[in-house]
């Protein structure tokens, strides 16, 4: 047998060691890519780390105080030994309350006044990182009044569900007067926030109770007939998406998935046109939610089948139905699968049916915040590893010497080790992430940049790697770069618009650094 050298083997050892460090790399002899060229970059994939990615993640409901503390909060996981913030997991906040809280008065509107609890509460997420969702509720059935009084002084009709609680009106939706008042509030709206550094989604319906989109009134239930039910539904449902769409063209929109969307019903079987009503919507270029996650009496097989109708099509957002903080009877659930007193049974209910539905975002719901931490926190680790999407390019074959003026080919493979899928095409974002490479000077600033037009972020799924060959001019002056990488927003300037899911040498912009190129 031959003698091993052992200063060769210490040798190979250690450079084998810094090489893993970072990256894996290699020439090029991979048989998954017979036809790549260069050198083997392996950037090395983080799995556990938050990264605050659009339509991705966690989402944090808004406190309606305005309360700086609310922010600060600290819950104590047992599995981690120590408290953590709600807030440093969160990809968005999510603020759903009535359209009087944000439009007082005619013309008023409530996130510019600085001293409203609702301009504090959006500040307060902005101040750290975090972009604010919207829901606005109308109907006023079991809450009272949501729409502002200053609308039904001006004439709105409404229907009264029980004479014993007068105040709580409930607009009819297809009022003109409502869709005069409604119109000029969206509007007003959009001109602070279709933007999607702001804005991470807006559910752009929240008519009928709660704003879920169910028990739409539409006239006085004792006069209404199926006939007319059916046309109001279809005319206002066109209304609202026409409303929203026409004046939030950057920010994804967001219709829930309801077998009796639209319907005076709240509960029951599946109204015949409620795929037609949705698809409308859909077309119109919205994305999905569903409000009751766990509650299997409400979100059946029918809310099941829809979305794996539309899964990868289309982003779902999630939220869990049950209040387990004392609202809600929880353990009758009829899954028979929560115990009272048992909440995280409830957390795990929610993340079963969510890791179904392949969700993109789960929520932190204010009032059940705290058993995600202190009860559940597997699954919060579950669904940053597992949920929605987590994109890294798991192989990249690069030149390490070129020629100024040449072309070289670069092949990269990418990864989504999530679940769900990245949404690049919904028509508010209209394709506008696209993967690059750059060639970086020595203050890291680009010197070239290489945008591939043929590879596409929302076809990659899971377990489904995707190889891309681009071919790049090398047109600068002779000298020293670093190859780098990343998924840009070509409509902010082709900066990194998409944190991707590695350990390595990131610039302060995003650009992941691979290895160094020599030109001459």
């Amino acid at each position: 047998m031959k003698k091993m050298n052992y200063k060769t083997l210490a040798s190979q050892t250690l450079m084998a060691i810094l090489c893993v460090m970072v990256f894996a790399c290699k020439k090029n002899n991979d048989e998954d890519t017979p036809q790549a060229e260069g050198t083997l970059v392996k950037p090395k994939y983080n799995r556990s780390t938050v990264f605050r990615n659009p339509l991705n993640g966690w989402v944090m409901y808004g406190s309606g105080s305005g309360n700086e503390t609310y922010w600060d909060t600290e819950y104590y996981v047992p599995d981690l030994g120590k408290k953590v913030k709600a807030i440093d997991y969160a990809s968005a906040c999510y603020i759903r309350t009535s359209w009087a809280t944000f439009n007082p008065a005619d013309g008023v509107y409530a996130w510019r006044n600085p001293n409203s609890a609702i301009y504090k509460m959006i500040k307060g997420a902005e101040s750290r990182g975090v972009p604010i969702a919207f829901r606005f509720v109308a109907d006023g059935q079991d809450q009272g009044l949501n729409t502002p009084q200053f609308v039904i002084d001006a004439g709105a009709k409404y229907y009264i569900v029980d004479s014993k609680f007068p105040d709580r009106k409930s607009p009819y939706p297809q009022d003109p007067i409502f869709q005069q008042y409604y119109a000029k509030f969206i509007q007003a709206l959009a001109e602070d926030f279709n933007d999607p550094k702001r804005t991470a989604f807006i559910d752009g319906y929240g008519l009928g109770k709660w704003g879920e989109g169910h028990g739409v009134i539409y006239e006085d239930p004792s006069k209404a007939t199926v006939a007319s039910t059916e046309k109001y539904k279809a005319e206002v449902m066109d209304w609202i998406t026409t409303l929203y769409t026409k004046y939030f063209t950057k920010v994804p929109l967001m219709m829930t998935y309801h077998r009796l969307i639209a319907d005076p019903a709240s509960g029951g079987s599946v109204n015949a046109n409620s795929t037609r009503l949705l698809e409308m919507a859909i077309n119109k270029g919205y994305s999905l939610r569903q409000d009751a996650f766990g509650m299997t009496d409400y979100y059946q097989s029918w809310e099941k089948n829809f979305a794996k109708t539309w899964n990868f099509k289309r982003p779902i957002v999630m939220e869990g139905g049950w209040i387990t903080s004392g609202t809600h009877r929880y353990w009758i659930d009829p899954s028979g699968k929560y115990r009272e007193g048992h909440p995280e049974d409830v957390r795990q209910g929610e993340f079963d049916s969510s890791a179904e539905a392949a969700v993109n975002m789960m929520d932190f719901r204010v009032g059940d915040i705290e058993t995600w931490f202190t009860k559940s926190f597997n699954l919060c680790q579950r669904f940053i590893s597992e949920g929605g999407y987590r994109l890294y390019p798991d192989q990249v074959y690069l030149p390490e010497n070129v020629n100024s003026g040449t072309e070289t080919t670069i092949t990269h493979r990418w990864r989504n080790m999530g679940w769900g899928y990245f949404p690049n095409n919904i028509p508010q974002w209209n394709y506008k992430y696209k993967v690059a490479f750059a060639l970086l000077d020595g203050s890291n600033a680009v010197k070239k940049l290489f945008v591939d037009n043929a590879s596409e972020p929302s076809t990659w799924l899971k377990n489904q790697p995707s190889t891309y060959q681009l071919k790049a001019n090398v047109n600068v002056a002779a000298g020293t770069y670093t190859w780098a990488v990343a998924i840009i927003d070509t409509t902010k300037d082709n900066l990194p618009g998409i944190k991707l899911a590695v350990n390595g040498d990131l610039t302060t912009d995003g650009w992941l650094k691979l290895m160094n190129v020599t030109v001459k």
